[in-house]
């Protein structure tokens, strides 16, 4: 019998929290946007709402998550 990788699997933490473009970047919801909000501007809080691409360096990390 021929030796077999085991399946990724992946990790739904991860999933909930990330999602790949069709070119392969990941994508990931701004931080600073939970509470304490009555401060920061209009504009700050637009902005934040905006989706984010994943460092380079992080996203090898993301990727292992996400295997499919």
């Amino acid at each position: 019998m021929k030796n077999k990788k085991n399946k990724l699997k992946t990790r739904h933490s991860a999933a909930k929290r990330y999602r790949k473009t069709k070119t392969g970047k990941i994508l990931r919801r701004k931080a600073y946007r939970g509470h304490i909000l009555e401060k920061k501007t209009q504009k700050r809080k637009r902005n934040l709402r905006k989706k984010g691409l994943v460092s380079l360096g992080d996203s090898f990390a993301v990727r292992l998550m996400l295997p499919n």
